[in-house]
């Protein structure tokens, strides 16, 4: 049995949806559910998963800006590697 839900959203998010369903082929609600779903597959098969929160970083927000991190760390190195 399948279940209707209603979204609200900025009418430029709908826009950019609506364009990119146009050019798979599809209406904005079948690939925003697709998307949805595409979503809640990855974090149901997360194998990270169980290790959340298992240590202390002492970062605050390192699970919200974790690819922050990542790609300054990265930066760093980069730029250390040039100067050799």
């Amino acid at each position: 049995m399948g279940h209707a839900i209603t979204v609200e959203m900025p009418q430029e998010v709908y826009e950019s949806l609506a364009k990119t369903a146009q050019q798979a082929g599809q209406t904005p609600e079948e690939l925003a559910q697709l998307w949805l779903l595409a979503s809640l597959r990855r974090i149901a098969d997360d194998p990270l998963e169980k290790f959340i929160g298992a240590v202390s970083s002492g970062v605050p927000d390192l699970s919200d800006r974790h690819d922050d991190y990542l790609g300054r760390a990265l930066y760093d190195e980069l730029i250390d590697e040039e100067d050799v």
